[in-house]
């Protein structure tokens, strides 16, 4: 078995303790931010794992609400930051400024920006240039920022949170590759079904506003993310999960026809570390000490998908980057994969109906 950091046996107990707290934290959740299972899954599995998540999606849909709601169920420092066209990196990181201090001297003093938090809401941030945008990438990766010559840590765990508009393109700056693939995962946010639509409206129109209060401590988590990277993952999935990779790139013996057609560059090494870390996360909120093929599926969409590029051909024919991941974890030659099945169409009864008492 494959045990991250040499951490030892998962303790089982420990695991459904915290599977108990985090099923209670979406309940929570449900009173604030109406449907979204499968994103608040995502996110809390990319939060297990210290590490970050872009959230896609038009405007009203709950980006920005389901990020405030976490950071309020969880005792972490919460900052937000608003990307606008006009912010300097310095309004990220921090400015090293002139002050006089107690003995009446001038000195420099640097004055620690709003990325000195736990929990970072970088609200649309492809609206700012690229280079505001760069003033994260050291952040997210290595955990810590340069100013005046010096290395300053950032507080743990520390995990961006980034939301974006897809539809705009005025005033907007694609994220680059680089940057991108040191997101854990990319969340796609649909539209909600017409059950849930009728709920938020009712809930929104009505003078009900919900308190949520913390569940989990700042040393909960650190000891739940210890206890994630403890989950027991066979060398199999280890290698099913490389596979499944190293068939997105074109360039690859194994790549299918049609990645080589449809995709101009594929997922690197990052992606392989995400799925799997993704699916140890996956198993921790089911209560589970030992990873399972469908934990990698679960997560290899949201993993996978800002890791691909489509060749000009694709865009043009419109092919969706989802349909390529599906057709990759079905060509594979294990046969684990099934794909979901289609959702069965709304049977909930009319406003009107439900007015007159039919439904």
């Amino acid at each position: 078995m494959i045990q991250a950091n040499a951490t030892g046996t998962p303790d089982a107990g420990k695991i459904r303790e915290y599977a108990a707290i985090l099923s209670q934290l979406k309940n929570e959740l449900r009173r604030k931010v109406i449907g979204q299972e499968e994103v608040v899954g995502q996110v809390l599995s990319a939060i297990l794992c210290e590490g970050h998540c872009l959230l896609t999606g038009v405007p009203g849909l709950a980006k920005t609400l389901l990020i405030q709601s976490i950071a309020s169920l969880v005792s972490l420092d919460f900052k937000r930051i608003q990307f606008t066209p006009d912010l300097m990196p310095t309004d990220i990181t921090g400015a090293t400024l002139i002050q006089d201090n107690d003995a009446g001297d001038r000195g420099f003093h640097f004055l620690r920006g709003p990325i000195f938090a736990n929990v970072i809401l970088a609200d649309e941030i492809n609206r700012t240039p690229p280079k505001t945008q760069s003033a994260l990438m050291e952040a997210m990766e290595e955990r810590q920022i340069t100013a005046s010559g010096q290395r300053l840590p950032l507080p743990r765990p520390f995990f961006v949170l980034a939301t974006q508009n897809p539809i705009e393109q005025e005033g907007t700056y694609p994220l680059p590759v680089s940057q991108l693939d040191r997101f854990h995962q990319s969340i796609q946010i649909d539209y909600p079904s017409g059950d849930e639509e009728f709920e938020i409206v009712q809930q929104t129109t009505s003078a009900y506003d919900a308190t949520l209060d913390p569940l989990l401590s700042r040393d909960q988590i650190l000891e739940a993310i210890r206890l994630v990277e403890a989950i027991e993952i066979s060398d199999a999935m280890v290698d099913y999960a490389s596979r499944v990779v190293r068939r997105t790139r074109p360039t690859s013996p194994d790549a299918p026809d049609f990645v080589r057609e449809w995709i101009s560059w594929g997922a690197g090494p990052r992606a392989i570390q995400s799925v799997l870390s993704g699916a140890r996360s996956l198993a921790f909120v089911a209560g589970r000490a030992r990873v399972e093929p469908d934990d990698l599926h679960a997560i290899a969409h949201s993993a996978l998908r800002h890791r691909l590029l489509r060749t000009y051909h694709a865009e043009a024919e419109g092919i969706d980057i989802d349909g390529v991941i599906d057709r990759v974890l079905e060509s594979m030659p294990d046969g684990l994969y099934s794909p979901p099945k289609a959702e069965e169409e709304e049977t909930r009864p009319s406003f009107l109906q439900r007015l007159l008492g039919r439904g």
